[in-house]
């Protein structure tokens, strides 16, 4: 019957973990935390209140105001839309980038994850040899004493 291997050989085998969040961020560009950082406060409530409190203010002061302190043309409404889609056109490409850069790091996560449960089930695969060969020992001591599993389980039933 072989041996199992030993506690000191699975820790000689076991590579150590990774921190995919520490690699990740040494491989990312100043370029890229600034789409990333663009990407995290696009998307947020703060951003379209400003947004929106800017234009509230500004239509409402262009169109309500008196005549003489009103910053704008009337045709500053056609360039507020003009800036307004400039903004979208310029927005949608840098939050698909921060996403994408986003989705890359998840998927370092989940490789990263999916490298520590295969240890783990190497780890409990071991465990599981080293109580088979235990077991097999303890059988062969019971049967060496001239006992069989089943007057062992007799005796515990009865005591």
């Amino acid at each position: 019957m072989s041996h199992p291997p030993s506690l000191e050989e699975l820790k000689r085998r076991r590579k150590p973990l990774r921190n995919v969040n520490r690699e990740v961020k040494e491989k990312t560009t100043r370029l890229t935390r600034l789409a990333i950082w663009i990407t995290g406060h696009v998307g947020t409530m703060g951003f379209f209140l400003i947004i929106f409190v800017w234009t509230t203010l500004w239509l409402g002061w262009n169109i309500l105001a008196p005549q003489d302190l009103k910053f704008d043309p009337p045709t500053g409404f056609v360039f507020w839309l003009f800036i307004s889609n400039l903004i979208q056109i310029l927005l949608m490409p840098l939050i698909m980038v921060g996403q994408n850069i986003q989705g890359r790091h998840a998927e370092a996560r989940a490789e990263n994850d999916l490298e520590v449960n295969i240890k783990a089930e190497q780890e409990i695969e071991a465990i599981l040899r080293h109580l088979e060969y235990q077991n097999a020992i303890l059988i062969a001591l019971a049967e060496k004493n001239g006992l069989t599993i089943d007057t062992v389980i007799t005796s515990k039933k009865t005591t």
